[in-house]
C-alpha cells in the first residue's frame, strides 16, 4: 500500500497519475485536464524557485474567485513557500499590516484587483507581481511563466510540519492573527473531507466563497485528491451563480449563511434548474432552521451544517446524519440536522465546563468547545502567547460555547465573547436569532449586548428586511413574547440595510456594539 502524502503537492502529483484526462476545470474557452493543471501549477512554482524564493519564504495573492488561483496554492507548496491569501475586501491600511507582519516577498494578482496590487508593490517590502492575467506591465505574466514550462522545476522535500499557509483571521472578535497551516493540517483535512462527504470523480465543486477563505479553499485539496472537476464564481452573485450550477451540472458547494439566503431570493425570483446539486453545505454562521427548511424545498438537495475555524482548517462539525439517528421520526431528524454537528472525521472534540469536565450530553449545560487532531494549527505567526491563550494541555480551544445531546451532536449557543450578560441571566444569541427568524420579514437578524446602567446589558438587534416587507414593532413583540422569556426579547431593535461582515461573511457583531452604544 502506498504511503499517504503529507505534502501538498502530492495532492496534485498523485492527481495526475489517477485522474489525468479528466476534468479539473475550465479557464475560458479551454478545458483543462489534471495532467495540464500540474504542469502549469509546476511552471509557476518553477518561476517562483528562479526568482530565488526559498523554502519557507512567503507569496501573497490578492485575486477573485479564478482557476488560477488554485493553480497558485499548489504552485507555492510545490516550491515550499508559504502562501499568505489576501481578503480582496480589507482596506489599503489592513493589507499594507498583513504584508509587514508577513514579511512577502511577491504577490500574486488579478486585473480585478490591479490598482490596490500596485500600490501595495509601492509602499511595502514586496518586489514583484505575478499578474495571473491580462496586462502584465510593472510586473511577470502568467503566460510568460507557462511559455518557460515546468522543465527544470524541483520540488523539495518539506517536512510536513513545516507552514504551507498563513491565513489572516477576520477579526470578529479583536485584531487579525496570522494562523500557520501546515503541510499536515492541510492534507490531512483533505482526506477527512474527502471520506466524509463520499468525494468521487464525478463531483464538479462551486467554489462560490472566496477562495482567500477556508470557506472554499480546502475544498481546492478535497476536491483534487478525489479527481472531481471545479467550477468558479469570480465574486458571488446569486445569479451568477445559479447559472453555473445550472450549466456545468455542479454537485455540492459550501456557503456562508448570507449567500444562501441570497440564493433563495434569486431562487425564488427567478427560478433555475439546480437539480444537480446533491449536497449543500453552511458554514461561517449557525444557519436558522427556517432558513434551512425553505432551502430543502427550493433546492431540493440534501443540505448540512458545518462548523469550524481557521485554526482548524477548517471543519471541526457536520450535521450528516448516520445510524445514531436511526429510528428518528421526520421532525426529530429536522431538529439534528439543524443542529452544529457531530465530530468530523479525525477529529477529536470535547465540551467541557470551567473546569475542564466533559458537560453532561443532555442538551443542557453550556460548555467550551476543545479539539484536537492533525488537523489542528500549531499557532500564530510571531504570536507565541497568542498561541499559549487557546493551545493548553494538548487541546485547542474554540472559544465557543455549546451545548451536547446523547447521540454526541454539539449546538453551539455563542461565542464566549458574544454572551448577554442581563440581570444576573445569560442569554445566547443565537437562540434570539433563531426565533426571530421564524418571521418571513425578516432577512437576516444579529443579536448583540450593549450596556445598561440597570441590566448590566440590555438586548439588542440588528434587523435585515426582506424586500417589499414590513415588520411592525407590534407583530415583533407578540411574536417574542410567544417564543421568549422576559429577559431574552429584544429591548432595542434596528432597522438596517446590511449587517457589517467580514471578507467570510461573518457578522462583525464588535462593529455593531460599536455602533448602537449609547456613546458611540
Amino acid at each position: 500500500m502506498r504511503a499517504r502524502p503529507v505534502a501538498i503537492w502530492s495532492i496534485l502529483e498523485r492527481a495526475c497519475e489517477e485522474f489525468g484526462e479528466r476534468l479539473a476545470w475550465r479557464e475560458g474557452e479551454e478545458n483543462l485536464d489534471y495532467r495540464t493543471v500540474r504542469d502549469h501549477a509546476a511552471s509557476v512554482a518553477g518561476f517562483f524557485q528562479r526568482r530565488g524564493l526559498e523554502p519557507g519564504a512567503r507569496v501573497s495573492i490578492l485575486a477573485d474567485n479564478a482557476p488560477r488561483y488554485v493553480s497558485t496554492y499548489f504552485a507555492a507548496a510545490g516550491s515550499g513557500l508559504v502562501l499568505n491569501p489576501l481578503n480582496t475586501r480589507l482596506s489599503p491600511a489592513e493589507l499594507r499590516g498583513i504584508l509587514r507582519d508577513a514579511g512577502s516577498r511577491l504577490l500574486v494578482s488579478d486585473q480585478s484587483n490591479r490598482e490596490q496590487a500596485l500600490a501595495l508593490v509601492a509602499e511595502t517590502e514586496l518586489e514583484e507581481i505575478l499578474w495571473m492575467e491580462g496586462d502584465a506591465s510593472s510586473g511577470v505574466g502568467w503566460e510568460e511563466v507557462l511559455a518557460a514550462g515546468p522543465e527544470g522545476f524541483d520540488p523539495p522535500r518539506v517536512d510536513a510540519d513545516s507552514p504551507a499557509q498563513l491565513y489572516y483571521t477576520s477579526g470578529t472578535t479583536g485584531a487579525p492573527k496570522g494562523v500557520i497551516l501546515t503541510h499536515r493540517n492541510v492534507v490531512r483535512h483533505a482526506e477527512n473531507a474527502r471520506f466524509e462527504l463520499k468525494l468521487s470523480p464525478a463531483e464538479v465543486w462551486g467554489h462560490f466563497a472566496p477562495l482567500f477563505h477556508l470557506a472554499d479553499a480546502w475544498a481546492s485539496f478535497a476536491v483534487t485528491m478525489a479527481g472531481g472537476a471545479h467550477s468558479f464564481v469570480p465574486r458571488f452573485h446569486a445569479a451568477e451563480v445559479q447559472r453555473v450550477i445550472e450549466s456545468e451540472r455542479v454537485t455540492l458547494s459550501n456557503l456562508v449563511p448570507t449567500m444562501i439566503v441570497r440564493l433563495l431570493a434569486e431562487q425564488c425570483a427567478q427560478p433555475a434548474e439546480l437539480s444537480s446539486l446533491r449536497l449543500l453545505l453552511s458554514g461561517g454562521a449557525p444557519l436558522a432552521p427556517a432558513v434551512i427548511d425553505e432551502l430543502i424545498e427550493r433546492v431540493g438537495c440534501e443540505y448540512a451544517q458545518t462548523y469550524g475555524l481557521t485554526e482548524t482548517s477548517p471543519y471541526l462539525t457536520i450535521s450528516l446524519l448516520g445510524a445514531e439517528s436511526d429510528g428518528l421520526d421526520a421532525d426529530a431528524r429536522r431538529a439534528r440536522n439543524s443542529r452544529t454537528g457531530r465530530p468530523f472525521h479525525g477529529v477529536e472534540l470535547e465540551v467541557v465546563d470551567a473546569s475542564d469536565l466533559p458537560v453532561r450530553p443532555n442538551d443542557e449545560e453550556v460548555g467550551e468547545i476543545r479539539v484536537r487532531g492533525e488537523t489542528i494549527s500549531p499557532g500564530y505567526w510571531q504570536q507565541p502567547e497568542e498561541t499559549a491563550l487557546v493551545h493548553r494541555n494538548g487541546w485547542f480551544y474554540t472559544g465557543d460555547l455549546a451545548v451536547v445531546d446523547e447521540a454526541g451532536f454539539v449546538n453551539i449557543v455563542d461565542r464566549k465573547k458574544d454572551v448577554i450578560l442581563s440581570g444576573g441571566e445569560t442569554v445566547y444569541s443565537t437562540e434570539v436569532e433563531h426565533a426571530l427568524y421564524e418571521l418571513s420579514a425578516i432577512s437576516e437578524a444579529a443579536v448583540f449586548g450593549l450596556p445598561d446602567d440597570e441590566w448590566g446589558e440590555r438586548v439588542a438587534v440588528a434587523l435585515v428586511l426582506r424586500t417589499g416587507f414590513t415588520l411592525p414593532q407590534t407583530e415583533l413583540d407578540e411574536h417574542c413574547r410567544a417564543r421568549l422569556a422576559a429577559y431574552k426579547r429584544p429591548r432595542e431593535v434596528h432597522f438596517v440595510e446590511a449587517l457589517p461582515r467580514t471578507g467570510s461573511g461573518k457578522i462583525q457583531k464588535k462593529a455593531l456594539r460599536a455602533r448602537f452604544s449609547p456613546d458611540s
